[in-house]
């Protein structure tokens, strides 16, 4: 059940069989040079739309905005700073939970999320530890691309170039679940180089000047992404139904 598709009616008849509700959270940054702007909350949004018609889940609208600040080198990145992300998973969480749903499980399509969101639902559980008039919550977070069955097939499909950013499996993903908007360019060196340190966004453009990190998403296919999407749905449902017994 999508919640932007439901009237609170549903929901709150929903809310009577379970606590828990998926929400998919990425970013909108540039993913080199045939990778959407809107690959990570595009990623996690299928997935979480995946896992909800078949296991018949809550499933939230997408945050979209993520923890970016390294990818504004490139034009239609954006970012959220750390300080108002954490405020913004916390006030999603927290308004969930008025209503019953005390789990919140986070599927993610973007790395530079993990701190951010992880201090987040620290603070949401310190707040209840410390004495807070606050509904205790779970919170977790997952990336879509994590489970047994994902990986398998990354692996398999493109071994050590899937890469650490605009990879090969989540620009396959996004031409699978958007077919009209699938794009092609030239990658010079066609493995890009791989992942080290960087700091703010000019550092990350000169090391990363086409904006891959370790990726050669050339390999990337739309029949490759309906593999990814059905076996991330899997490994996430899974994942989902373990969370709701903790």
């Amino acid at each position: 059940m999508q919640l932007a598709l439901a009237t609170w009616h549903e929901v709150e008849n929903h809310l009577r069989a379970t606590d828990g509700v998926i929400v998919p959270i990425g970013s909108t940054e540039q993913h080199g040079p045939n990778g959407l702007i809107g690959t990570d909350h595009l990623c996690a949004e299928v997935v979480a739309k995946g896992v909800g018609e078949a296991i018949g889940c809550a499933v939230a609208p997408t945050l979209a905005y993520g923890m970016s600040q390294h990818h504004l080198g490139f034009a239609g990145s954006a970012t959220l700073r750390p300080s108002t992300l954490m405020l913004v998973v916390r006030d999603v969480v927290r308004s969930f939970a008025v209503h019953g749903f005390r789990h919140s499980f986070f599927i993610n399509g973007h790395g530079g999320n993990v701190a951010t969101v992880t201090a987040a639902f620290d603070e949401l559980h310190a707040a209840h530890s410390l004495g807070e008039h606050v509904t205790p919550v779970r919170c977790r977070m997952v990336f879509w691309s994590g489970g047994t069955r994902a990986k398998s097939i990354a692996d398999e499909l493109y071994g050590d170039v899937n890469g650490q950013h605009a990879t090969a499996a989540e620009v396959s993903l996004t031409q699978y679940c958007q077919p009209d908007h699938v794009k092609y360019a030239q990658m010079s060196p066609k493995v890009a180089v791989k992942s080290g340190p960087f700091f703010e966004a000019t550092d990350y453009r000169a090391r990363y000047f086409d904006g891959r990190i370790g990726s050669d998403p050339s390999l990337s296919s739309p029949e490759y992404g309906r593999r990814l999407y059905d076996a991330a749905v899997q490994d996430m449902a899974e994942a989902y139904q373990t969370f709701l017994t903790v």
